[in-house]
């Protein structure tokens, strides 16, 4: 298994091929754990999978959804003299993964799925999910993006508005420029509404069949947890209060527990300072906490429950609810989508609903 990364955020440092190292599970405002999704058989077509969703160190509840997979396969070139300067990404491969130039006819596209994180959070925390994936599915790849704003995208400076619609825009054109055509897109909470707006937007170069799936999030109103909980736009309000530069990580940890955030979420936050030079004691941001916070506006305020309840040909959409989520499941959303399930029964499309029993997720 490799991991083709590309940070577009300088030219010198282009694109190389690394093996994965260990990384930990994410608290708080990260993507759940996923552990794996397993199948009846190793084919290239795959389907009804088992997805596994794995809270910290309580036991396993699993839901078998269906996952239909189709055989497709990427044109990018294993060496990128030029890579694009939409936004950074990594490329995790599985083992049987073929690379061919873009002009060679000969190899068929990889089968491609996207993986698009959270608010504050980066491509790399799908590092985990992705490379198990990569190990149970070898022909495949997935595709993790650094979105605007964040991690090593955050360097390159995008015109507004900062939205869901624009963020849905940029993966759609660094997609079309490595030449991908993704048959599953995940995104969880904010990128699961990106998700929702790139198949809206786009014909190409996504295919149809395309399935989508939206983790711990609903395609209308953004509805907080109760009192006492992290929150996003808490978390937001109060780092932009920060000074941009400090003197070390734990100025920042002290100030967030001091405000009572938790203490996963200040242990994670503190993993997005960088340090401000090679021989420099002092740290600022890996994002863009201004366009963040427009991008999280913009989170709460788009609406793309017209998309899920008339859903185009081909179009697949499943909505993941972890049990114990700090986002709040109105019964109105639940009532809506399970009435798109029905909108959408008809072959060429569908719309399906999932909870994961006594999971937690965040963000």
């Amino acid at each position: 298994m490799s991991t083709v990364s590309c940070s577009t955020a300088s030219s010198s440092r282009g694109c190389g091929t690394s093996f994965p190292s260990k990384t930990s599970s994410l608290p708080a405002l990260n993507p759940p754990n996923f552990i794996r999704i397993g199948t009846n058989s190793q084919s290239d077509i795959l389907s009804s999978h088992r997805l596994t969703l794995v809270h910290e160190n309580r036991k396993a509840w699993s839901s078998t959804v269906p996952m239909a997979l189709v055989d497709e396969r990427q044109s990018t070139g294993q060496n990128v003299a030029h890579p694009p300067r939409i936004l950074a990404y990594d490329l995790v491969q599985g083992d049987l993964v073929k690379w061919r130039w873009k002009e060679d006819k000969s190899v068929p596209d990889t089968p491609t799925a996207v993986l698009l994180h959270g608010i504050l959070g980066s491509g790399k925390n799908w590092g985990t999910f992705a490379r198990r994936l990569a190990h149970e599915f070898p022909t495949w790849q997935f595709l993790l993006v650094d979105l605007r704003c964040h991690g090593d995208s955050a360097s390159l400076k995008k015109r507004g508005p900062h939205s869901v619609a624009s963020t849905a825009s940029d993966v759609l054109k660094l997609v079309g420029q490595l030449r991908l055509t993704p048959r599953v897109l995940v995104g969880h909470s904010f990128g699961g509404k990106v998700v929702l707006s790139m198949v809206e937007q786009a014909a190409k170069p996504l295919p149809r069949p395309v399935r989508a799936w939206v983790l711990d999030a609903t395609p209308g109103k953004v509805r907080a947890g109760g009192d006492g909980e992290d929150h996003p736009r808490e978390l937001i309000s109060f780092l932009r209060q920060l000074p941009k530069v400090v003197s070390s990580k734990n100025e920042v940890y002290n100030a967030l527990m001091e405000e009572g955030f938790s203490n996963d979420v200040a242990q994670w936050v503190v993993t997005n300072l960088r340090s401000t030079g090679p021989s420099s004691s002092s740290f600022s941001w890996a994002f863009d906490l201004d366009g963040i916070a427009e991008l999280y506006q913009s989170y709460e305020d788009t609406n793309l429950w017209n998309f899920v309840e008339n859903l185009p040909r081909g179009v697949h959409v499943n909505f993941l609810k972890a049990e114990r989520s700090l986002h709040r499941w109105a019964l109105e959303d639940l009532q809506r989508i399970h009435a798109a399930e029905e909108l959408a029964s008809e072959e060429g499309g569908g719309v399906e609903m999932h909870v994961l029993e006594d999971a937690g997720s965040h963000g």
